[in-house]
């Protein structure tokens, strides 16, 4: 389903700075290109915004490597597109699934083809993700056995690899088995090594937020619910992927 663009506004980060801007960036060129080129493979709908209102709503319609152009479909009769032309620059927001993608084009220019128009511009150095806040959460999938693990501070020289019912961009939650010693709500854990997939596969620090009861789903265990400590960009990227291909399987399961 596609966005209905009530959230167009660009990410203000000029309040992000240093790692924490880091965290949300991709600028491996081939990652970034791959993250485009999902925008055309999916039709989505980006909009266009520039500095003294100008606006627009269309779809990236080309990508070329080589030259490194980016190619937007275009409606060279509507007002929007003449004013982003004329501003030279525009910001972009899409959305793939909950992510929200955001990048700066330069150089827009206006080309003009025997049948249609495409705004064109240089491919952008570097493109940011940010999770949609209201469904960034996903439950792990039974299959593959994500895990956190960690070394309980009772028994330190023991560690215990436990199983992640669900997790988001800052947290997780983990089944800890009854028979184990119990954790207090505001434990940190300093180091704890987080296995979600072949790629999804990072080490920080947890902070154990609230303690569940017995779950249903998981008898013999209590839900513990922990936020992420300190990640570094390339590990926050591949957690944002993985959240990114568990929702979408879950849709495709869905569907079939």
């Amino acid at each position: 389903m596609q966005p209905n663009f009530q959230d167009t506004q660009p990410a203000a980060l000029q309040q992000l700075s240093g790692n924490s801007l880091d965290e949300f960036a991709v600028t491996q060129p081939t990652a970034l290109q791959a993250l485009l080129r999902q925008l055309i493979d999916h039709n989505v709908r980006v909009h266009l915004s520039a500095p003294g209102g100008a606006a627009y709503t269309t779809t990236v319609w080309t990508l070329d490597g080589q030259q490194s152009r980016l190619s937007l479909a275009a409606d060279a009769g509507q007002p929007g597109v003449r004013a982003l032309v004329d501003a030279g620059e525009a910001t972009v927001v899409a959305y793939l699934e909950n992510v929200k993608v955001q990048f700066d084009l330069q150089h827009l220019v206006l080309v003009h083809g025997s049948n249609n128009s495409a705004l064109q511009a240089a491919l952008p150095g570097v493109v940011y993700r940010f999770q949609r806040r209201e469904s960034f959460r996903v439950r792990a999938p039974a299959i593959g056995s994500p895990t956190v693990t960690l070394r309980h501070p009772a028994a330190p020289d023991k560690p215990m690899a436990l199983r992640v019912l669900d997790v988001s961009v800052g947290g997780c939650a983990l089944a800890l088995p009854t028979n184990a010693p119990p954790l207090a709500a505001g434990t940190r854990l300093e180091v704890v090594h987080v296995e979600l997939d072949a790629d999804a596969c990072f080490s920080t620090s947890l902070t154990l937020q609230h303690i569940g009861a017995g779950m249903e789903s998981t008898p013999g265990a209590v839900r513990l619910g922990c936020a992420f400590g300190r990640i570094d960009g390339s590990a926050h990227r591949a957690l944002q992927h993985y959240i990114y291909l568990t929702q979408k399987r879950k849709r495709l399961f869905t569907l079939s």
